[in-house]
């Protein structure tokens, strides 16, 4: 790195970069030493460094970890200037911002408050302009009615005229346009072994050197574990060692009969074929899964039409974290490993994918920054440090307190809501435990109404077609009548099945 004049500077560089995560030392190496993530940590550190009235940043998280988020949410709280940032963590704009300009549709409009305070301002607008837009069109086709009915009545014509010259003038108010987003699931595994995994006084690291050690851990179905600690303190080198590509070096890592792990990390977006499409990285999962069956796939992760078909070198890295998902999800884990998955993508697709791993019915270990993520999916969270990987008894504000050395005394009010936060989410997972089961029911219902609705539709074309009653196909009438009445009597079963489990859904919702 460039070298920095002056005792004040110096010390104004040296918190910088400790707060990003950089090591005691390395404000001597060069650039070309550090990789592509730790750079644009520099160039992060680099725009703060800058004396400023307004300062730009442009997704500063990307390439964050925890630690260094919580560090910057705090720095930038005391940064005197303006700021103009654009990011897709919630939680971090909340903390940061107290003006949003939001963009659509060709015009920007500015809102007072966070994130959370406009989009519940946007949704009564929202509301309020589908209503006045439903209420326009039924005074529109009224007036057109009037319209169409007197003008060639003479008696009606001057009437029949002002109405239409009103209809001209009126101004469309649009109707709401759902914005498309991302809606994706995981299938369910094809085997839950209990426990999934023993990792049994294990230890790892590289060339001999052990970073975490003394890993006592049994994963099985339905554990949620977030993995907490400093750049460096070894979360990534610990998920390697649970996925498989890195060996114990001490103790032993033994895996449940039928496991299949699921693992996302970064590199792998590296490891995406430039010239390939989508649907061909699908079909080296599967070879015998036809293209069709691909893009119907691949469409619930955005790749529809000919997205499905273009080669992925051209894609964003939002488009190349979505397709790495997709292979990961294809797979059909029930050990599902994700290290900083959010990175690169937006907000619909991380409310999509917080929503999937809700349902999930295998076991996750999380590795992010993105707090809001972390928050709908982890029931607990191990502490990575000092080479240790110990339970972290407090949740993530006792986390934020921790690194920024804001930890209450116990005994304090700050101290008792921390514990009644870990209360709450304790009683959150029960309830997410007990209602998975009856979503993972009521959507293979569904799965299975459609299906039969295509059945009943292709049975009832077929009965519809002249041709089949030239007198030759008696047999074959009675045989698609009573497919078709097998399809009824089994619709009108799994209906009520349906209709029982929303029934439990909502009384098991209520007494949670």
């Amino acid at each position: 790195m460039q070298a920095i004049g002056g005792y004040a500077a110096k010390a104004r560089a040296a918190e910088l970069l400790n707060g990003l995560g950089f090591a005691p030392g390395d404000e001597a190496r060069p650039v070309s030493a550090f990789s592509g993530g730790w750079r644009m940590r520099l160039n992060l550190a680099q725009a703060l460094m800058c004396r400023s009235d307004l300062l730009l940043l442009d997704e500063p998280t990307n390439h964050l970890d925890l630690d260094a988020v919580l560090w910057l949410e705090d720095w930038l709280r005391r940064y005197p200037g303006t700021l103009i940032v654009v990011s897709h963590d919630r939680e971090f704009l909340d903390a940061v911002v107290t003006h949003v300009l939001h963009l659509a549709d060709g015009t920007a409009e500015i809102f007072s408050g966070d994130v959370s305070h406009f989009e519940r301002k946007r949704a009564e607008r929202l509301i309020q302009q589908q209503a006045l837009a439903e209420r326009q069109q039924r005074q529109r086709a009224h007036m057109q009615s009037f319209v169409d009915r007197f003008k060639a009545k003479a008696s009606k014509a001057r009437q029949a005229q002002s109405r239409l010259k009103a209809l001209e003038r009126m101004a469309l108010v649009a109707p709401v346009r759902v914005e498309s987003g991302i809606t994706f699931s995981f299938a369910e595994p094809a085997a839950l072994p209990a426990p999934l995994l023993v990792l049994d006084q294990a230890a790892v690291g590289y060339a001999g050197r052990h970073i975490v050690e003394q890993i006592g851990w049994t994963l099985r179905a339905g554990d949620r574990i977030g993995l907490l600690g400093a750049n460096g303190a070894g979360k990534s080198t610990l998920v390697k060692l649970i996925a498989g590509t890195l060996a114990p070096l001490a103790g032993e890592r033994r895996e449940g009969k039928g496991l299949v792990v699921g693992y996302f990390a970064q590199h792998q977006l590296e490891q995406l074929d430039p010239q390939a499409t989508p649907v061909a990285h699908l079909l080296r999962l599967q070879a015998d899964l036809g293209e069709q069956a691909a893009r119907d796939f691949l469409g619930g992760f955005g790749f529809s039409g000919e997205r499905a078909l273009s080669e992925v070198g051209g894609f964003s890295g939002g488009e190349k974290a979505r397709l790495a998902l997709a292979l990961v999800v294809f797979r059909k884990p029930n050990l599902l490993l994700l290290d900083e998955p959010t990175n690169h993508l937006d907000a619909d697709t991380r409310e999509a994918l917080a929503e999937a791993l809700q349902d999930f019915a295998g076991a996750i270990v999380l590795v992010a920054h993105d707090r809001a993520l972390l928050r709908a999916t982890c029931d607990e969270y191990r502490l990575v440090r000092d080479g240790r990987a110990g339970v972290f008894d407090g949740d993530l504000d006792d986390y934020a307190a921790l690194v920024l050395r804001k930890t209450p005394p116990p005994g304090s009010e700050a101290a008792a809501a921390g514990a009644s936060r870990r209360d709450d989410r304790r009683e959150r997972a029960e309830q997410r435990a007990k209602l998975a089961p009856l979503r993972r029911e009521a959507e293979r219902i569904e799965k299975r109404l459609a299906a039969l609705e295509r059945e009943r539709i292709e049975v009832e074309t077929a009965l519809a077609d002249p041709a089949l009653y030239d007198g030759a196909q008696a047999g074959r009438i009675a045989e698609l009548t009573a497919q078709r009445g097998r399809i009824g009597a089994e619709i009108a079963t799994l209906e009520d099945a349906w209709l029982a489990g929303q029934a439990a859904l909502e009384e098991a919702a209520a007494s949670a």
